[in-house]
This record gives C-alpha cells, sequence and structure tokens, in this order.
C-alpha cells in the first residue's frame, strides 16, 4: 500500500504564549499549561506517553523516559491568531497582513448593505460571546426576525438566527451575500453562521455553524496534494477554513464525531491519502467560555481515543497532533490567544523520541507532509522529514 498522512487539529489547544503574544495582549496565555495546572491531579497517560510532557514541563504531563511518538513544537508566523490564519500557515501559506478586526461594531454602510441585500434588518452589531449575544438579542430576533450580528476579538463577522424562524438555507444564503460584501479593506477571514434554538430565556446554540472563510491568496498544500492526484478528506470544518478549495470535509457535530471519523478514515483500505481533521470543542464549548473542567474533559476524551488511533496506523502512515493557536479559558479574555503549538509525530515510520525541537512556522509542518509524498510544494515552511523517519 501507498503512504498516508493526517494531521488532528485540537482547535485552540496552544503550549505556551509566542514570543510576540505581548503584542495580541496575550502575554502569560499558557493553555494548556494552565489547563493542567489547575486540574492537577488529574493525568493525561496516552499524551503523556506519547512525548506531550517532553516539550516542555506541563503539570500532568511528565516526561515519558520513552516517548513514542516524535515531539516539538511550532510558533505561529503569520500575523493574527484564528483558526483560518492557522490552518493557512499549517497548510504552508503565511499570512503576512492580519484580517481586519472590529472592536467597536462593523461600520454602518456594511450593516445597512448587508441588510438591503438579504432583506432583513439588523440587530445587535456588538462585540460579544455568542451566547451572551442570542441571550441578549434573541428574544427582539424572534419577534422581528432581523438578523443578529456581531463580532469579537478576532477577525469574524457571525451571523446568529433562530432555527424557526430563519431556515437553514436562508441563513446560508445570507452568510454567502455577507462573505461577497466583505472585501478589501474588510475582508474578514470569516463570515460565521450560528443558528440557535429553543425558547425565550432558554436559546441554545445547535451544531449546524458553518464558516465562510476568505480564499487561500497563494498555493497551498491541499493544492499542491490535488495537482499529485492525492485524495484529500476533511473533518470538521476545515473545508470552510480553504473556502472548499481541494478539500472536502465531513461536519460534525462535536469532538466524538469527529474522533469515530478520524478512526474511520484511518480503519480504511485506501491506498494512499491525506486527512486533515479539526476537533472544535476545546475553542468552541469551553475556550470561549472559559470552562476549565470542560476543556480538560475534551483533553481526556481525545485521549482516551488515542491509542484506539495508534493502533490503526499502517507501516506506511504518519499522524500529526497539532493546534491552531491557543484558547486560555483560565484568562480574563475568553478569545484566542497567540501562542506556540505543540506538535506529536506518529506511525510505525516514526523514530520514536525523536525531538523535532523548536519550530519557527507551522508552515514547516505542510512542508514535511509534502516531502512525505514526494512532492516539489514547501509552501512557507521547511520539511523535518528527516529528523523523524527512520
Amino acid at each position: 500500500m501507498g503512504k498516508r498522512a493526517a494531521i488532528i487539529v485540537l482547535d485552540g489547544v496552544g503550549i505556551g504564549a509566542a514570543s510576540d503574544a505581548a503584542a495580541y495582549g496575550d502575554a502569560g496565555s499558557d493553555t494548556l499549561g494552565h489547563v493542567m495546572a489547575r486540574m492537577t491531579p488529574e493525568k493525561l497517560e496516552n499524551l503523556g506517553e506519547a512525548g506531550l510532557g517532553n516539550i516542555r514541563s506541563i503539570n500532568g504531563l511528565p516526561p515519558s523516559t520513552a516517548p513514542v511518538a516524535a515531539f516539538g513544537f511550532m510558533s505561529p508566523s503569520s500575523a493574527g491568531k484564528d483558526s483560518t490564519t492557522g490552518h493557512w500557515e499549517i497548510a504552508g501559506v503565511r499570512v503576512e497582513v492580519p484580517f481586519p478586526t472590529y472592536p467597536a461594531g462593523f461600520p454602518t454602510s456594511l450593516i445597512d448593505e448587508f441588510a438591503a441585500r438579504t432583506g432583513r434588518s439588523v440587530i445587535g452589531n456588538v462585540v460579544g460571546s455568542g451566547t451572551d449575544v442570542i441571550a441578549r438579542f434573541g428574544e427582539e430576533h424572534v419577534r422581528t426576525g432581523a438578523w443578529i450580528v456581531y463580532t469579537s476579538a478576532d477577525s469574524v463577522f457571525q451571523v446568529a438566527a433562530h432555527e424557526g424562524i430563519v431556515s437553514l438555507p436562508e441563513l446560508y444564503a445570507g452568510c454567502e451575500t455577507a462573505r461577497a460584501i466583505l472585501v478589501p479593506p474588510n475582508d474578514v477571514s470569516r463570515v460565521i453562521a450560528r443558528p440557535f434554538i429553543g425558547e425565550v430565556g432558554s436559546f441554545r446554540r445547535t451544531a449546524n455553524r458553518r464558516d465562510f472563510s476568505v480564499v487561500p491568496p497563494s498555493e497551498t498544500l491541499l493544492d499542491a496534494l490535488a495537482t499529485a492526484g492525492i485524495e484529500r478528506n476533511g473533518v470538521g470544518k476545515v473545508d470552510d477554513l480553504f473556502a472548499g478549495r481541494s478539500i472536502s470535509s465531513q461536519h460534525t457535530a462535536g469532538n466524538a464525531e469527529g474522533i469515530q471519523l478520524i478512526q474511520r478514515w484511518l480503519s480504511s483500505g485506501a491506498d494512499t491519502g491525506f486527512l486533515f481533521a479539526n476537533l472544535v470543542d476545546f475553542d468552541q464549548l469551553y475556550g470561549h467560555r472559559n470552562d476549565v473542567p470542560g476543556f480538560f474533559g475534551a483533553l481526556r476524551e481525545f485521549d482516551a481515543a488515542l491509542p484506539t488511533l495508534r493502533r490503526a496506523l499502517r507501516e506506511e502512515d504518519l499522524l500529526f497532533i497539532t493546534a491552531d493557536h491557543g484558547n486560555d479559558p483560565t484568562t480574563a479574555s475568553s478569545d484566542h490567544a497567540r501562542e506556540n503549538v505543540p506538535v506529536l509525530a506518529l506511525g510505525p515510520a516514526v523514530r520514536a523520541g525523536s525531538n523535532i525541537g523548536h519550530r519557527a512556522t507551522f508552515a514547516d509542518l505542510g512542508a514535511t507532509i509534502a516531502a512525505w509524498f514526494g512532492l516539489s510544494f514547501r509552501g512557507a515552511g521547511t520539511s523535518f522529514l528527516a529528523q523523524i523517519v527512520r
């Protein structure tokens, strides 16, 4: 059988402040370290065995004397700290200019154009968390049918609507309209559909979220794999982050379903191929809500699944575990954090215990996968394949 490779992005699971974190207001952020410190004496046995605690000192993750993975960490080199820039950088595209943010809400001209083109008025236009926003504006939305538009510290134009008031197709179409409107200098990273259900006082978001990203500005690892005729599969929101270019993805209701789909792909009989998976619960459900026990619970869920994923690996498989940014639930902020991310490499071909060291850009991971498949593409990165394989 041929070569396969998979990347699992633990969304928001950073491993300590990047060197420029202060410029982003994130000095001292340390998602994994702080969560584990709060949850002492809890441990993550399987990630610890893999070598996660060999990257740096972390409570509950003592260094393994015989790590089964190669291990290291990567620093962000793109401007920004969101999922789009993180995933793009992993795939070899470095963003030089940060996407715009709107700490005072969006310009009236944008909101008016969105309302005119979609045929619904707009309420909100505030900065806030999704759960707070629907609690504040949900009743008015149900009464009037107006879109709830909001943003955060990230470059996002978020549109919330009750599924009983606005159908999902109309919500998604509205977000596509917003995407078409939001051109430079207002080219936000993502337009996000945020459907919810329930009654006044008990509104809750559903799993029918959709992300509408800007198109990558240059060739990505996914494009290079497509040109080479190598099949690409996604789990979670990955296709949305690349505007559907060179990848399709199975969307999930949460990490448990995502892990099942990853397992199914690894256990399939496909001769060759690449899997790009995003497990979003760490970020979406727990980081943004400052929920430390919930965040740890998601880590423990993935930790419990890791042995099964490892057993499914074939001789010519590489499995990488990493993240796209931080989202420290122990800080006052509920937004993403500018952090380094861990990288673990697993598979029969990996030299267990190899130290990948500190990589200056996430793009080194994409370059490594390209080298594994024998592609000429390296994007913005440098391959570390020779350091980790026999």
